[in-house]
């Protein structure tokens, strides 16, 4: 695994990153101690990936769901009764 300064992490960052994200980890150092090391993130499958509507079917939505709890909400809120009809 390759030691690099820090130094020299700055100035060929991109490339360093590019090598770790190929499978190539490694590790940065400071006065010659070891400091940390840089590796690749796994990446989730495309059965792992969470997408919107993965629900769909499983769960139903009310049709007065934007309309639930209105008369509770108006009497904390003081409205008269016609109004929250």
């Amino acid at each position: 695994m390759q030691t690099v300064n820090i130094h020299e992490a700055k100035t060929h960052l991109s490339r360093l990153v590019e090598q770790a994200a190929k499978g190539e980890p490694f590790v940065i150092a400071k006065a010659g101690k070891q400091l940390v090391k840089v590796s690749a993130l796994d990446s989730p499958t495309g059965d792992q990936m969470r997408r919107l509507g993965f629900l769909s079917g499983y769960i139903k939505v009310p049709d007065d769901f934007d309309r639930m709890g209105s008369e509770e909400i108006g009497q904390l809120f003081g409205a008269d009764d016609e109004t929250t009809a």
